[in-house]
């Protein structure tokens, strides 16, 4: 039943040689490249920002880093447990992006973009975790738009942040506080320079 509704969205939702060329190079785009906002975004959260902000921004990238290790190791848990092949690994629709054809389930896209997007509605902003929601249904959509993806493995990247986030909420008090000012102390000794010129927040 489920692989059923999975084919079937899938085929929706692929593109086909009729579809136009520009949604497909936007697809691309958004499939390949949007995901480096990830890593951007957190280190100009921890580097800057008003300085009364900024100490409540570092707890969320730490909280975000510790959901994000939660979340990989879950999806690779996953991917071992439930095997799945890709659509173009079983023949079916069209493949636009060049993968190879490891397993599916669950998208380490979709876990990663929406592992952030969760962490960013619970410790940011309403806002901002909306925007990188919507950003993270497009990159869902571009995957399984260009043939890479199913369906389930955008919903099981969004269940597996979800999950991540929730325990990274629940070890915060304890190892979480510990970790933040292990690293901010790191922090203060490896970039005290750039501190010092007031090039970044101290």
């Amino acid at each position: 039943m489920m692989e059923t509704i999975n084919t079937t969205l899938f085929l929706l939702i692929n593109a086909t040689p009729a579809s136009p060329g520009w949604l497909i190079r936007l697809a691309v785009f958004i499939a390949r490249d949007m995901i480096s906002i990830v890593p951007l975004l957190a280190v100009a959260l921890w580097l800057w920002g008003p300085r009364q902000q900024i100490s409540t921004q570092r707890h969320l990238v730490i909280k975000l880093a510790m959901a994000m290790a939660v979340s990989l190791v879950v999806s690779w848990a996953l991917s071992l447990a439930f095997p799945h092949p890709r659509p173009f690994a079983e023949g079916i629709g069209y493949q636009w992006l060049h993968h190879s054809a490891d397993d599916s389930f669950p998208s380490d896209h979709g876990t990663v973009i929406f592992t952030f997007a969760i962490a960013f509605l619970f410790w940011h902003r309403v806002w901002s975790g909306i925007f990188m929601l919507i950003l993270g249904c497009a990159i869902a959509w571009s995957r399984v738009y260009l043939g890479i993806h199913w369906p389930l493995d955008m919903v099981g990247g969004f269940l597996v942040g979800l999950l991540a986030c929730l325990s990274s909420q629940i070890l915060w008090p304890g190892p979480g506080i510990k970790l933040f000012r292990i690293v901010q102390r790191l922090y203060r000794v490896c970039f005290s320079a750039l501190i010092n010129k007031g090039w970044v927040r101290d």
